[in-house]
């Protein structure tokens, strides 16, 4: 496992005053964006221009999650924007190991991410490929969702897998995740986190950062 990492998504943010609400957790090691088409997922977000703008308006870099139908061809436009980790989702995939050799090529990490109902081991063989794994922890297409505690296998599974294979892979979860859930997220195996209301909900996010960050070590330093 790497050293926790929190990535608080501007997702819960004011989308209108983004560049200072990017402001607000400058101690986040990166900043999650969900990118949503209203195709693979039932909600429209960003895409590559609104991204680039926020990458030049903050020194944390951009972790974007493609919750996008057409994946394989839009990818490497948000490694162009400015973002230093590109995550895909394996269902919305054509040639999953050709994109994260793509986006490791264009100079991004290439991550990989599973909805809840979809099983780790059937890509055991692909994890050498990537730089970060995302197990939803909800269904994605909303923020505000509540913790899927069916996910804390597949969490365990993937860090299992991983080990086995001697990988440096980092394991990150995305949904619900807040003081009360980050624990048995680590304690499973995970190592970075994606926090959006329970960040920008709380009356200072950056210190909920801290507190994420500080809850989640204690919970795999055991």
């Amino acid at each position: 496992m790497g050293h926790i990492q929190i990535t608080p998504s501007i997702l819960n943010a004011d989308f209108a005053r983004l560049g200072e609400e990017v402001a607000r957790i400058g101690s986040a090691d990166w900043v999650h964006v969900d990118v949503m088409d209203n195709h693979f997922v039932p909600n429209l977000t960003f895409g590559p221009a609104m991204v680039e703008a926020l990458a030049r308006s903050t020194d944390v870099p951009l972790d974007a999650h493609l919750m996008i139908e057409d994946a394989d061809r839009e990818a490497i436009a948000y490694v162009e924007a400015g973002c230093g980790s590109v995550t895909f989702h394996v269902e919305a995939a054509k040639a999953p190991v050709r994109l994260a050799r793509e986006i490791r090529a264009a100079g991004a990490r290439a991550s990989m991410a599973l909805k809840p109902a979809t099983p780790v081991d059937p890509f055991e063989d692909l994890l050498p490929e990537l730089d970060m794994l995302l197990i939803m922890t909800v269904e994605p297409g909303f923020g505000g969702q509540k913790f899927l505690d069916l996910c804390l296998p597949k969490i365990r599974r993937a860090r299992e897998l991983m080990s086995r294979h001697g990988l440096e892979t980092w394991l990150q979860v995305d949904g619900g995740v807040s003081l009360e859930t980050i624990e048995r997220c680590a304690e499973a195996g995970a190592d970075v986190f994606v926090a959006g209301s329970a960040v920008y909900s709380a009356d200072d996010p950056d210190r909920m950062v801290a507190e994420l960050r500080a809850t989640a070590a204690a919970a795999t330093s055991v």
